[in-house]
């Protein structure tokens, strides 16, 4: 079992800690080894009267759990005094955790100015003051951390708490400006949003909803938020009952409400364009004001430079059968050789499915067939010779179907001006035709080599972003080999280009010989991640969403790594023979995760692995110390993976005190654990602490996780003969 997360040597202050939230917060920190400041001035929840019972009382539980505890009764709005008691009882101050709070509820009409001040005084005041106070400390380490405690009432707002909606609103925008001030400090503050039983709800709250909302199912939360492997930064996180998830604040796109910048906006405007203005479908999070003030600066060249014309649509209808997907299937690397993809090559197979990719064909298929490009770009001189696909988008609302006449309509969003060419942006909706219920949306974006240069805006509010991968190793990676004729293939499915078949062709446009398909490329990643964490269940897809970066010459080896947060499965596809990146930027959201179950992998005499020493080691101890194998009692089986694909196995039985390389040779394994062959042995040296591998999904752990707590020892033990 990992370690747990400790916090030894670490100073925690914690406001309104007498109670409730506050006091599971100090608990749960002090038992992690923290030093911990119990403030509370310890009055109502209306902020009347006080006293030092309430903070006295939480040290004295820290205490006697062995923890480390000093009491503090001041108020927030003094927060240098509170500061000043982490430093005077443990000289120095890690992590504070603003929870005081009171309540003052009347109506909007009935609140007086003492109403008014006494709240924002114990929330914003109070925050500001104390985290103020911890703030030079903080920067002179170069380290802080720092939650700040906000409410669905400032989130949304509740009727009778105009006060208190307002002061936790407000608190929103000075945890923002903090975790931008001090980022480069390693100071990160974040908001919790709680929804707990306390003193300040208990005749709120209906009594069964309130006996269910336990302190003790939030403060996790807030601890992993507060650990120094924690890298979460100016985020809004809402949790209740064992339950966490992320808040964003987002916008519209919007709309121009005038089409030139010499043009008045009026009333009408507004009302004409209203639902626009209000559509929310494709809202997006601006991650900072310079990129909310950009996009109001593009909005600015678009009327200045307007395009001559904002209608261009093409319209196309398509009718495809069970064999149109089983070609695209082969098109994009589908195979015999990997079993689940026979789900997507045999139309009698009892889960045959199109794979979830599909609809991408549309768009080049209706630039081909239509003027669309032309009419889009007239008098930029286009050469569909220099046309490259640049980014795409697909949202599939319903699964699609294996046959089915559809029609899409594409429209040209944008052309944009990138000096070396232009970049046109289109969006295609694709509707069922019998039964009208909308397919899919995408979006496609092609850049026309040196068609740039005619002025116009160089960034769009339509475009649907990339996203950088985690700043870390990838959780799971898949390599497959193209074939020669994959472009041959491929375009089969109606991309007809040329630039990927005709030599003459592609030299014209700058490539050595035909290029593969960059849809051809973005098929085999999406195989692979729903191979990976979407298995057998291709309904699981939502969207996706990449970059072409470079070419991949078909014959060529595709690497595609996986990085895994939540439902959105972030990666990257590399050629192996170059090292190119092909796709960046790429996501796939999932609507849930079902991951392949782990085969039984076939350990021949010739495979070497670099895990083999750590588990020799381990044989040896288990031979010459039996004892310590009877303790432990258990039977695990490590399946040793490399690059994502099983490699082989070893079995310590301790059980019967054997330690062998393989499948366990009789009875069922207490617990598997799976795991790639170089972090086995960075977890065996002490490199790779087994919880981050763990929550990083690099360690994966199936049956008995407890049981594996005792194998730490079998690892201390000989991690000196390694």
């Amino acid at each position: 079992m990992p370690e747990e997360l400790r916090f030894d040597g670490r100073v925690v202050i914690v406001t309104g800690a007498g109670a409730g939230l506050g006091r599971a917060y100090a608990l749960l920190f002090g038992s992690r080894g923290a030093n911990v400041v119990v403030n509370d001035l310890g009055g109502g929840r209306h902020g009347d009267g006080s006293s030092s019972k309430v903070a006295d009382s939480v040290v004295h539980e820290i205490r006697q759990n062995g923890g480390k505890a000093v009491a503090n009764y001041d108020s927030v709005t003094d927060g240098e005094k509170i500061v000043a008691t982490a430093i005077r009882a443990f000289g120095r101050i890690d992590v504070i955790v603003n929870n005081a709070g009171i309540l003052r509820d009347k109506s909007f009409a009935k609140l007086t100015d003492q109403d008014w001040d006494l709240i924002h005084n114990v929330h914003v005041k109070g925050v500001f003051k104390t985290t103020q106070a911890a703030w030079p400390y903080f920067k002179k380490q170069k380290y802080g951390r720092i939650i700040v405690t906000s409410s669905n009432s400032g989130l949304y707002g509740n009727f009778g708490q105009a006060n208190y909606s307002a002061a936790k609103m407000s608190l929103v925008g000075l945890a923002n400006t903090l975790a931008i001030e001090g980022k480069s400090s390693n100071i990160y503050t974040n908001i919790i949003v709680p929804t707990a039983a306390s003193r300040l709800t208990e005749d709120i709250l209906p009594p069964d909803f309130f006996n269910e909302l336990k302190p003790e199912l939030v403060a996790p939360v807030v601890v992993w938020l507060c650990h120094e492997d924690s890298t979460e930064n100016g985020s809004i996180i809402e949790s209740a009952m064992g339950w966490a998830g992320k808040c964003h604040l987002v916008r519209s796109l919007g709309s121009n409400l005038r089409t030139k910048i010499t043009d008045v906006v009026t009333p009408e405007d507004a009302r004409n364009n209203w639902d626009d203005v209000t559509d929310m479908s494709k809202a997006k999070r601006c991650e900072s004001i310079q990129e909310a003030s950009l996009e109001l600066m593009t909005v600015l060249k678009v009327l200045e430079n307007p395009s001559q014309d904002q209608t261009h649509e093409a319209v196309a209808r398509y009718s495809y059968t069970s064999r149109d997907t089983i070609i695209y299937a082969l098109g994009i690397g589908a195979t015999k050789e990997n079993p689940t993809d026979m789900m997507y090559l045999y139309e009698n197979h009892p889960k045959f499915s199109a794979v979830p990719s599909y609809y991408v064909i549309f768009g080049p298929m209706t630039m081909v067939n239509s003027d669309i490009l032309q009419r889009a770009t007239n008098g930029l001189n286009l050469d569909p010779a220099q046309v490259l696909h640049g980014e795409q988008y697909l949202e599939v609302h319903k699964q699609i179907p294996i046959e089915a006449t559809v029609e899409t309509r594409y429209k040209v969003l944008d052309v944009l001006d990138k000096g070396s060419g232009a970049l046109i942006i289109m969006q295609g909706d694709t509707v069922d035709v019998e039964s009208g219920d909308l397919l899919a949306t995408s979006q496609v974006s092609v850049f026309a080599i040196g068609s740039g240069g005619f002025g116009g805006p160089r960034n769009s509010r339509s475009l649907i972003p990339t996203i950088p991968v985690p700043d870390r190793k990838p959780d799971i990676s898949r390599i497959q080999k193209t074939s020669i004729d994959q472009a041959i293939v491929y375009r089969l499915s109606g991309d007809f280009n040329p630039l990927h078949v005709d030599e003459t062709i592609s030299s014209i446009g700058g490539f050595e010989q035909p290029i593969l398909h960059g849809l051809s490329s973005l098929g085999f990643s999406t195989r692979h991640i729903i191979d990976t964490y979407a298995y057998e269940s291709p309904e699981l897809f939502k969207a996706l969403k990449v970059r072409f970066s470079k070419p991949v010459i078909p014959g060529q080896t595709l690497r595609t790594d996986m990085w895994r947060e939540g439902n959105r499965i972030h990666f990257e596809t590399t050629v192996i023979e170059n090292k190119n990146k092909v796709i960046s930027g790429g996501f796939i959201d999932l609507k849930g995760i079902k991951m392949q179950p782990i085969q039984p992998a076939v350990c021949s005499a010739e495979e070497i692995l670099e895990c083999d020493a750590v588990f020799a080691a381990i044989s040896d101890y288990v031979k010459t110390h039996p004892d310590q194998a009877k303790k432990i009692n258990g039977v695990f089986v490590y399946n040793i993976t490399s690059s994502g694909a099983a490699k082989g196995q070893w079995t310590l039985d301790l059980k019967k005190g054997e330690v062998y390389k393989g499948d366990l040779k009789s009875g069922k394994a207490d617990t598997t654990l799976t795991v790639e062959d170089s972090d086995m042995v960075d977890i065996a040296l002490g490199k790779l602490n087994p919880q981050v591998a763990f929550m990083r999904g690099k360690l994966k752990i199936k049956g008995n996780i407890m049981l594996t707590q005792k194998l730490k020892a079998l690892m201390d033990a000989n991690k000196s003969k390694l």
